[in-house]
Order: C-alpha cells, then structure tokens, then sequence
C-alpha cells in the first residue's frame, strides 16, 4: 500500500513552509516539500527533512516529571496539574498575581494556539507577565514600523527592480524568501542587488557586496539619505503628498555627508555615494534587514525607523516591488482585560502602549531583576511554553541564577532542555505533527495574509498533550473553566478561523495547501497615524523624549566609544549567525543534522587570525567583558578583517555567556547581541 500523503506545515521556524508528511501504518516516513504551497513553492531546509528522526527522538518527554530532592520522579497527569494549580493558587494569595511570568518562546510566533492560549490563561489568572521573544526580536521592527506607517508594510523584493539586503544570509535562514530572490535575478526583475554585510555572503556574488562594521548601520543609511535628498533624486510628489516631517529630515542628515560616516562605517564614501543613487533611481526597490540584524543593538528602533525613511522618500511604499500594507486581520483573539503593568512598562512604556494601542508584553530583559530584586515587584512563578530562555535570554549566569530562585517553574517541552533541568514540573508537549491547528503566516515571506490546516500526521508520542490542552486543564483546574469552554481541537481551528472567513472545511477539501484570506494594498494613503500620514518626524517619540529623527548612536562598547576598551578587546564580536541544521536551541539531537553541523564553529578572517596565532581548524577562546567560551575557528576571507562572527543555541559553547542584560535600547529595552568587544586566544 502506498503511503498517505498529508499536506500540512513544518513550524521549526518563523518560515512555516508547506509540507508532504508520507505517512505508513500511522508513522511518519518521509517529508517532502508542497509544490503548490503558494507562499514557500515546495522549498524545505535540512531541519524539515529530518523530521522523522526529530519527532521519534528517543530523547522525546513522554509524560509529566516531577523534582523531588534533586531527581525527576515520573508522575501522572491529574497529579501534575493539580500541583500546578495548587502552587499558583498559593502564589496569587501570598504574592498577587502579578508574581507569575508566563514566557512563550520562539515557537510561539509560528504556533498560534501555542501563543494564544499562554495569552488566554496569564489573562485569566491576572497576572500582566507574559514575557516573549519579541522582548529581543522582531516587535522592534513592528514598533518602528507601525509609528511610522500606522501599520505593518512588508517587503516584496521578488517584485522589486532595484534590493537591498541587510546583515542577513537568506540561504541559511530563509531558503523559500532566498528562492524567490533568486528566481527574481536570474529572470532580470531584480536587475541591481545590494548587500550590506560584514560578511560576503552567497547571495553578494550576484550584486555589490558593502561590508560595514556591525553596530553602525543606521550611519550608513542617513548618510544615504543625505545623498538621495542633496542630490534632489527623492520623490517629490509622494513626499509632500502622503508625509509630515520632511523638511527636518533634510536638516536633520545634513549631518551625516558620506565623507563623515566613511570613518564611522568602513564602507567608502564612494561606495555610499553609489548605492544611494542606485536605489533612489531603479523602481521599485525595497529594504530586506534580517531578523534580529538591524535589532539587537542599543540604537536598534531608530536603526529600523531609518530603513523605513530609505523606503519613505523614495515612493517605495504601497507599489509592487516596494513596501506594501496589508489590511491587518486579526485571527481568533484570545486576550483578556489586563488590569496591571508588565515589568518594563515603566522603563519602556511605548514598548508597552502607544496611540491607545496596548502591546501584551512585558520586557523579558528585566526578568531577572524582578526576580532577583524584586524590582519593580517580585516575580515568584514562571511557566515557560516552546522557548528555552536559560540559553537564549542575555547573560545566561544572571538568568539561570534567577530561575533557581523562583519558588515554583513549570516547562512544557518536548524534550528536556537547559530550562526544563531547571523547573520543578515539565510537562510533555505534541510536536505540530501530533495535533491539528491553524497554520498561518503573516508577512514573512508572502506579503498576503495567508492561512493553512495543520493537520495531525501521526498520535502524539508517549503520554504528550498539545499545549492549549495543557493550558485548557490547568485553567480549569484553577476554576477558570469558563475562560476555557474549548473540548476539542476542531473547536479550537473554528475559533482562529472564524475573523478570516476561511473554514475548516475549505482548507482541508479545498485548498489543503493553504489559501490567502486578504490581499495586499496598493494604494497610498489612510495611514493609521494620529496625523493620517507617514510620520517621518515622529511627535509621539517627541513627546516621550526620544529622537523624533533616527540618530546615530556607538555601541555602548565600541573602537569608538570606548576606545581603552578596545585596546583590552580589539576586535567586533556579532552573535546570532544563523546555519540550516538548527533553530535557536533546537534539534542538535537529531543525528543526522548533528553529523552535519557537530560543533559551533567562529568565523574570523584568516589575516585576523594569523595576528593571534590561530590556524582553520583551531580551538579558540572567544573572551568578552562578561565571559568566556570555546569554539573551533574557521578562517574565512568572506568575513571583514577584525570581527568575530559566531552562532547562538548551543550548550557546550554559550554565546549568551559573553552578552549582557544591560545597557538597553531605551525605547524598546532590546540588549546588544550584534556589535560587541571580544578578543580570541588560541588553545
């Protein structure tokens, strides 16, 4: 018998591209992509190829596990979530409920029942602690965005003539973006490619390749602007049409010619010179920054303000190939009435309220004061759902000190990761294989709003629940069972659906790949700002005290501004590079990706390397002011001379013990990942 094919979608990442699960007496056998999914074309990564091995792991939780002096003891589920809603009762009646921390980790960005239902529950319970990646992440470029535009404009480069691609290497992190783009070159839509990175990526040998020093990319892109305004290339009409605030912008870059930033930036002022003019004059053109390049810096909002003001005077708005708007449709929504503020809302109140508009978040990175200070209150309780934040959050010794502390900590996982050895009870968790949901992706990689059937491919493993069950049975055992009133998982897809228009029905007979549920907007104007226009001068960061006009601003710990620093730590470290095999923390016990990629590796310049006595294939020591790690070297003439480049997630080599908790973009609370002070050692 043939196998079954079932059409569903693989959630390791924020890309959620379409899959073939093959399915034979109720295993899984084989992943391939989905041809027709429209937003990913049959595009797949090494991660969702293995996904048989991912999902049959022997290292997989199978049911609940509780501590008990030191040693996990396994236990039923009544005895479990009787527990646990025992200890939250007792924690809301000592402390309030503002002592629990809910944290929906990265997956909760692809999983919507996932993050809708820790929303639901920390609501319920009362508590204003629902921390998340997007205290570190992406929400930056949304703020930036949104107080700019009013909404959300996303990319369309696949359509664009003229692309810019900032500190971000698709082939390793966005194979169905990096698809389009290619596809896009080879057919001469896209007929000038620009990339701006310290390092020569794939992607650079089909266009100009600018490295620049990490940490000063909003340098380079005002004196952009200065170019594209003194040289009258913007566009006029659109500019004194759709904008307020124009008229300071040209004061305002005044002061940054390329002559000047050429110091700052590495990159020639030539060079400048050139790529301004090349993207003010081929339309349309359009900014694709990576993830968390642009963001995790202290200068990362106004980083993201000055990628939106490039795309701002030169008409590359609400056109095909530019930034497009979409009409913004929420799926089912489960939040409740908060009652009080999160950490942070004090130190960062627009990351938590603007315009009338209320964010759900807390900022993550005060996590560890509130528990080990208790400022601004104490956090005593902490449940963390699809995240692993004893690796992934700053400064990993102050975070992993503050979760010894809390009284109570509950993980649901699949597997028994760093912050999971840390808690008192874990729970297991379905992969996405092992349940249905709702598949969605919202401006990743379609610029259409866009909607799919996860469907289940095989039972879940051992005794493992999906999370809003989990969810469900705590709040009902903590008497919440009205917030709750969901039984089955069909009921659960009918209440995310229901605002597209979509059915269950219509995706799973009618379009089992996916279909869109809104399309994108072109057409200027009925901007969602208090002005009803592009604000390029912004009075609501006015009024707050913040630059209303991006400024360039050193990493706190820079050549520049630190320079007897910088004597100690002579060379650039980034964070974060991303490689096919793994996602975040994930997946390094999956063999067949282990025996591909089976230790961190940091990238240096072979020049760089040779002044310290380090050779390819070397044991090195990365050093920062706040630690130290060993990883192997890679000589690479790719990467710029005197930087430090190294990946994220793994155990043995930390990057998160060489970053800080502090200092912190004073807008959003975001941390430095990306332009830091390191110096290497050979062992």
């Amino acid at each position: 018998m043939a196998p079954k094919v079932i059409k569903t979608d693989c959630i390791l990442c924020v890309n959620s591209c379409g899959i073939d699960a093959y399915v034979e007496n109720g295993r899984l056998v084989k992943v391939e992509g989905t041809v027709e999914n429209p937003v990913t074309e049959g595009v797949i990564c090494p991660r969702a190829e293995a996904l048989v091995d991912y999902v049959y792991s022997p290292d997989r939780l199978k049911y609940p596990m509780r501590k008990v002096r030191g040693n996990w003891k396994r236990i039923t589920w009544d005895e479990a979530l009787n527990t646990i809603a025992e200890e939250l009762k007792q924690i809301k009646e000592k402390y309030g409920a503002k002592a629990l921390a809910v944290y929906s980790g990265s997956i909760g960005v692809e999983n919507i029942e996932l993050a809708g239902f820790a929303q639901r529950f920390r609501g319920v319970y009362g508590t204003p602690n629902l921390l998340s990646v997007e205290g570190n992440c992406f929400r930056s470029r949304i703020m930036a965005r949104q107080m700019t535009f009013g909404g959300y404009p996303i990319e369309e480069p696949w359509n664009s003539k003229c692309l810019i691609v900032w500190g971000q290497n698709m082939d390793n992190s966005r194979m169905p973006m990096a698809a389009k783009i290619y596809k896009a070159l080879d057919s001469g839509t896209i007929s000038q490619l620009i990339v701006i990175d310290p390092k020569r990526i794939p992607m650079a040998e089909r266009g100009i390749h600018i490295p620049i020093r990490p940490g000063t990319d909003c340098a380079l892109m005002l004196s952009m602007l200065n170019v594209i305004i003194s040289e009258g290339l913007y566009d006029k009409e659109f500019v004194e049409k759709y904008t307020l605030g124009f008229d300071r912008l040209v004061e305002h870059v005044k002061q940054y010619p390329p002559n000047k930033v050429e110091k700052i930036t590495w990159v020639p002022a030539e060079d400048i010179k050139r790529i301004a003019r090349i993207f003010a004059t081929n339309k349309p053109a359009s900014n694709v920054p990576g993830t968390c390049a642009l963001d995790q810096h202290i200068n990362g909002f106004q980083n993201n303000r000055a990628l939106a003001l490039l795309q701002i005077v030169t008409g590359n708005i609400d056109i095909p190939g530019g930034w497009v708007s979409i009409p913004f449709i929420r799926l089912g929504d489960l939040r409740v009435t908060e009652i009080s503020e999160p950490i942070g809302a004090e130190e960062h109140p627009l990351f938590r309220r603007f315009w009338g508009r209320i964010s759900p978040y807390g900022q993550e990175m005060l996590f560890a004061d509130a528990v080990l200070e208790g400022k601004p209150y104490p956090i005593k309780a902490l449940i963390v759902n699809g995240g692993n934040p004893a690796l992934t959050l700053p400064d990993t010794v102050r975070v992993r000190q503050a979760m010894r502390k809390l009284d109570f900590m509950v993980v649901m996982d699949l597997f028994m990761t760093a912050t999971a050895e840390l808690a008192d009870i874990v729970l297991p968790a379905c992969s996405f294989l092992e349940k249905s949901g709702v598949g969605y992706v919202y401006g990743v990689t379609t610029c259409i709003t866009y909607a799919l059937l996860r469907k289940k491919v095989i039972e879940p493993i051992g005794e493992s629940w999906p999370d809003w069950k989990i969810w469900t049975e705590i709040g009902r055992r903590m008497g919440y069972g009205e917030f709750f009133p969901w039984k089955t998982e069909e009921e659960v897809i009918d209440f995310f659906l229901k605002p597209s228009g979509l059915t269950k029905e219509q995706l799973d007979k009618e379009h089992p790949e996916g279909a869109y549920y809104a399309q994108k907007k072109y057409q200027a104007g009925n901007y969602r700002t208090p002005s009803g226009k592009i604000e390029i001068y912004s009075e609501t960061l006015a009024e707050n005290g913040y630059d209303p006009l991006p400024v360039f601003v050193e990493p706190s710990k820079s050549p520049a501004s630190t320079p007897e620093l910088f004597k100690k730590f002579p060379l650039i470290l980034s964070t974060g590079a991303r490689i096919p095999q793994y996602t975040h923390t994930q997946l390094r016990n999956v063999p067949v990706l282990r025996k591909a990629a089976p230790e961190p590796i940091a990238e240096i310049n072979p020049d760089t390397a040779k002044r310290y006595g380090i050779a390819d294939g070397d044991m090195m020591t990365v050093e920062t002011v706040k630690g130290q790690i060993a990883m192997r070297a890679k000589t690479t003439k790719d990467l710029a001379p005197g930087i430090v480049s190294i990946p994220h997630g793994w155990s043995e080599a930390n990057s998160n013990l060489l970053t800080e908790l502090e200092p912190r973009d004073p807008i959003t609370g975001y941390t430095e990942m990306k332009a830091l002070l390191c110096r290497v050692k050979k062992i």
